[in-house]
């Protein structure tokens, strides 16, 4: 037997404004598209901006159903649409924002184990890191270089192969 361990860097900004330019335009794009969410359930609501290599960015939010299963994380919305209307697009780069109607939000909320898997897919299938942005309503922006970074030992299609 052998131990092994596994962990990764990332940064950690006081705010906002100590992001970049680029970084700040996109994060902005996530709250304005987590105003939009669609969450009575959970009243907790959630915005997405994807940058693709085009320079397009692409919005997403929370999309909840009385049939719990059957909503869609704000990741996976903006993800999926990605996909469907920039088909082979570069994802650069991904911002997450999250609120709460009923309490502050001020820490970063990291995307769910299904958004990790989906946003996975994309990063192995382009062969090329998505950095991943994600802040609450407010206060420190964390910032990760790549998704499988936070999807240690993640499956991919190389196990469907035969």
């Amino acid at each position: 037997m052998r131990k092994q361990t596994i962990s990764f860097e990332f940064q950690v900004y006081e705010s906002m404004a100590e992001l970049g330019q680029e970084d700040q335009r996109l994060m902005q794009r996530a709250i304005k598209a987590r105003e939009a969410a669609y969450a009575p359930y959970s009243s907790f609501l959630v915005g997405a901006a994807i940058l693709l290599e085009n320079g397009e960015v692409v919005i997403g939010n929370n999309q909840e159903n009385a049939s719990y299963p059957s909503g869609l994380c704000a990741e996976r919305v903006a993800l999926f649409y990605a996909g469907a209307n920039y088909p082979g697009m570069v994802i650069k780069a991904i911002a997450i924002t999250a609120m709460s109607e009923n309490h502050l939000v001020d820490t970063p909320a990291a995307p769910c184990g299904n958004c990790r898997q989906a946003i996975s897919e994309y990063e192995f299938r382009q062969k090329e890191p998505i950095p991943i942005l994600m802040m609450g309503e407010k206060g420190e922006v964390i910032k990760c270089s790549s998704l499988a970074d936070m999807l240690p030992l993640g499956f991919n299609n190389t196990y469907l192969k035969g």
